[in-house]
C-alpha cells in the first residue's frame, strides 16, 4: 500500500475510533449497550478505493443512496463478496428488482405501491433475505419522502395483512430536520421510538424491530434516544481526499 493510501487508511481509522467514542458516549448517557448501536457508512459521495480501505479496517455495511452507484461500486469491488449494501435513499419501482438482487437492506419503504412491488418481485430476484424499513417522514417537510407520521400505522397494518413483508421488516427510518440547534432533533427522533414501540405492541412491526435514524450532524441525539443504525457520511470522511468533486456530503 503507498504512503498516501496509508494516510488515507489511518485518517478513517482515526475518524471511525472518534465516531464509536461518540457513540459511547451517548450510550453512557441514556444507559444503553453500544453494541446496540451499528454505524452505515454512506459512502454515496465517495468512490470505490475508501469503501476498500474501510473494508480492510474490518466494515462490512455501506449506505448508498442509488441502485446505480451501488451496482457500480459492486462492480469495482467484485472481489470483496462480503460487502452488504444498504439503499438509504429512494427507490423507485422501477429499480426494485436490480434493488432486490443487491441490497442486504432497504431503509426507505415509503408507499403501498412500492411495497406491492417489492413484494411480487423478490421471490424471483432477491438473492438472500432483504431486510426493509419504513421510512416516516416524522416532521412531514415537504420536500422529503416517506410516509406521514399519522399514516404511518395503517401503513404497517396494510403490510400486514396485505403482503408477505413482514416478517422482514427491520423498522424504521427517519430524517430529522436541519436544525441550529441539535437538540431540537430530539422530538422527531423521540416521536419515531415512540411509533416503534407502539407498532411493535401492537403486532405491526416484528418484536426486536429496529430504528434507523441519525446522521453526521445529529447522531449522538438518535442515539440518545433509541437509535439501532446511525448513517455516517460526512464525518467518516474528514479529512481525506477522495471525495466525489461534483458532488456534496449534505448532511450524512
Amino acid at each position: 500500500m503507498a504512503a498516501t493510501d496509508d494516510a488515507t487508511l489511518e485518517i478513517l481509522s482515526r475518524n471511525w475510533q472518534a465516531l464509536r467514542a461518540e457513540v459511547e458516549r451517548a450510550c453512557g448517557r441514556s444507559r444503553r449497550d453500544p453494541g446496540a448501536v451499528a454505524i452505515l457508512p454512506v459512502t454515496k459521495y465517495v468512490g470505490a478505493d475508501l469503501v476498500r480501505r474501510l473494508h480492510a479496517l474490518g466494515l462490512r455495511d455501506f449506505g448508498e443512496s442509488t441502485v446505480q452507484e451501488a451496482l457500480r461500486k459492486q462492480a469495482a469491488l467484485s472481489d470483496m463478496p462480503e460487502v452488504r449494501w444498504h439503499l438509504v435513499g429512494h427507490l423507485q419501482r422501477n429499480k426494485v428488482a436490480k434493488a432486490l438482487s443487491l441490497a442486504a437492506a432497504v431503509h426507505s419503504l415509503d408507499s403501498f405501491p412500492l411495497a406491492q412491488e417489492i413484494d411480487k418481485k423478490r421471490a424471483k430476484t432477491a438473492k438472500s433475505p432483504v431486510k426493509f424499513f419504513v421510512e416516516v417522514n416524522v416532521a412531514g417537510e415537504a420536500a422529503k419522502t416517506g410516509l406521514p407520521l399519522e399514516e404511518a400505522l395503517a401503513f404497517l397494518e396494510k403490510i400486514r395483512s396485505q403482503t408477505s413483508l413482514f416478517p422482514d421488516l427491520a423498522g424504521l427510518m427517519t430524517m430529522a430536520p436541519l436544525v441550529k440547534d441539535v437538540e431540537e432533533a430530539r422530538r422527531y427522533f423521540r416521536h419515531l421510538r415512540e411509533l416503534r414501540d407502539q407498532a411493535v405492541q401492537a403486532g405491526l412491526l416484528p418484536a426486536g424491530a429496529g430504528l434507523s435514524m441519525g446522521m453526521s450532524g445529529d447522531f449522538p441525539v438518535a442515539v440518545e434516544e433509541g437509535a439501532t443504525i446511525i448513517r455516517i457520511g460526512s464525518r467518516l470522511f474528514e479529512g481525506t481526499s477522495s471525495r466525489n468533486p461534483k458532488s456534496s456530503y449534505g448532511r450524512n
